[in-house]
């Protein structure tokens, strides 16, 4: 008898092992991804490096001596975010806000794997190889770090990410790369059933949230992929678009300045906070 029990709880042990069934549910994991703006192109300033709340950690996705951070280790979330030496993102105060708004036994972690300049394309499992072996070569040392495999590194840490936590969410901004692209959604849509596959998520409790590029009003030169962008939740039926009307760009009309990503940011976090069961006239 003892023996079937402890045959019956090892079984039970490598099931949750090879589920990634969260170890503490009130670790929220959110993961993020795309190019240049999720990366993080705003300069870091002093006041973007204090007060950040210990409840609020990213999972290095690198070994970056330069931060001391080793890859697959969970740190206080002091930006960058993305890679070694990038800058501000709009994970950075998306974290923020949520730790602000949830209740103190709440934690939250984010994961960024992320490429400047990238299509969708490099995220599809299937197919990032023949995208990759095309990529600029400024790119190409970018998709190196990642061990030339971007998505393949996202799972990889969210697999460790679900043995601390549970995964709540998927950010993503991009399309800047992929303007005019009407099958767009579609390849949005592979990359996130995969996600879903592959670490065994149920779509209908997590949403996928994306950013529009920089928005008309502000001279976005990529702004006409947010009509396409806004058919998104068309094709996913739990997926959200965040606006990005009125948030600051950079001269480049490519980019948003730091403001803009903090604008970003609260709109990301209040659609998390209400898709979490919060009001949006309670949060701060």
């Amino acid at each position: 008898m003892k023996t079937t029990l402890r045959i019956t709880a090892l079984a039970c042990l490598v099931a949750m092992q090879l589920h990634g069934f969260a170890q503490d549910k009130k670790f929220y994991i959110f993961l993020c991804f795309g190019q240049s703006n999720m990366e993080g192109n705003a300069r870091i300033e002093a006041e973007d490096t204090v007060n950040v709340n210990p409840r609020f950690q990213v999972l290095e996705a690198l070994d970056c001596p330069n931060l001391n951070r080793a890859k697959g280790n969970w740190y206080p979330a002091v930006p960058p975010l993305a890679r070694c030496r990038t800058g501000l993102t709009p994970a950075d105060y998306f974290g923020r806000t949520l730790v602000a708004n949830l209740p103190e036994d709440i934690r939250v972690g984010v994961i960024n794997v992320s490429v400047g300049g990238c299509k969708i394309e490099l995220f599809d499992k299937d197919n990032y190889q023949s995208y990759a072996a095309t990529a600029p070569q400024w790119m190409t040392g970018m998709i190196n770090q990642y061990d030339g495999n971007p998505y393949g590194r996202l799972v990889e840490l969210a697999k460790i990410a679900q043995q601390d936590g549970v995964i709540k969410g998927i950010l993503l901004h991009q399309g800047e790369s992929n303007t005019g692209d009407s099958l767009w959604p579609r390849k949005v849509k592979t990359v996130y059933d995969n996600l879903l596959q592959d670490l065994h998520l149920n779509a209908a409790e997590v949403p996928l949230l994306a950013g529009e590029t920089v928005n008309a009003d502000q001279g976005g030169v990529c702004a006409s992929m947010n009509k396409i962008i806004a058919t998104l939740p068309q094709t996913i039926p739990n997926a959200y678009v965040i606006s990005s009307a009125g948030c600051p760009d950079a001269a480049d009309n490519l980019h948003f300045t730091a403001a803009g990503y903090k604008m970003l940011r609260k709109r990301y976090a209040e659609r998390m906070l209400v898709l979490l069961g919060y009001k949006a006239d309670s949060i701060k």
